[in-house]
């Protein structure tokens, strides 16, 4: 039976890369899913592929830097549905700078997605996950908010800062039914790290620090946060998920 059968969900950033493995399981599993991303023919292209596998989903272009795109992804949802089971908050970027280099602009836009677009899409769709009853809020960080590379300790700051959020969000929510979960993947090959993993000094040294000794996929995470979305998972609120092969414990 499909685990997550008329659940209606959201996922940020879904038009390619992890965002889209995850949309693509949970609509596999049942869901309807919101593509909401900012590159509009992205989300298009996300909708296809699994309208391809039989299932639906809607895309939404929708930018979390720009309060008045989520709060038009809301009152859609509102109006067409009056609910959200699940919200994945998976937009993000990466500027890979040494830190004392890094400009104002540049942090600036890597908090503005990284952090404050989860805030926005974390406290504007409380309403729809709070009529649901039983909500989830999946907010996706990062490795790389427990230990450091250099050029991504701005990175790093931002998703330590979203685990944290998570944390407290699962103590303010959960009088409302509304389950708050992190994951936090290590280095997984999607277009955003292709650029560092293709370089082989880099990916020998990320690999020798994995205990798998291999990157991880979409797929993976998409598992992951289909444990945090449904029954399997009813008691589990304010944890954090580390999928990254052991890169953590090998620290």
């Amino acid at each position: 039976m499909a685990r997550l059968a008329g659940k209606i969900a959201v996922v940020t950033g879904s038009g390619g890369g992890i965002g889209r493995s995850v949309a693509q399981l949970f609509a596999a599993e049942g869901a309807h899913v919101y593509i909401a991303d900012i590159d509009g023919a992205a989300a298009e292209a996300t909708v296809l592929a699994i309208s391809a596998q039989g299932q639906t989903a809607t895309a939404v272009a929708c930018d979390v830097t720009r309060g008045q795109d989520v709060t038009a992804l809301v009152r859609t949802l509102e109006t067409r549905h009056g609910k959200a089971d699940i919200v994945v908050n998976n937009a993000g970027i990466n500027v890979r700078a040494e830190f004392r280099h890094l400009t104002d602009e540049e942090w600036s836009r890597l908090r503005d997605v990284n952090l404050d677009g989860v805030v926005r899409i974390a406290r504007d769709t409380f309403p729809l996950l709070k009529a649901s009853g039983h909500g989830s809020l999946i907010n996706i960080a990062s490795i790389m908010g427990h230990r450091g590379l250099r050029q991504l300790a701005a990175y790093s700051a931002t998703k330590g800062a979203v685990a944290a959020l998570t944390r407290a969000l699962s103590v303010e929510y959960a009088v409302f039914g509304i389950r708050v979960n992190t994951i936090s993947p290590g280095f997984i090959e999607t277009a955003m790290t292709r650029r560092i993993l293709k370089t082989p000094p880099i990916r020998k040294a990320l690999l020798e620090q994995t205990p798998l000794r291999r990157f991880g996929t979409g797929e993976d995470i998409a598992r992951a946060a289909l444990f945090f979305a449904g029954e399997d998972s009813t008691f589990v609120t304010g944890s954090e998920l580390l999928v990254d092969g052991g890169m953590f414990a090998a620290l």
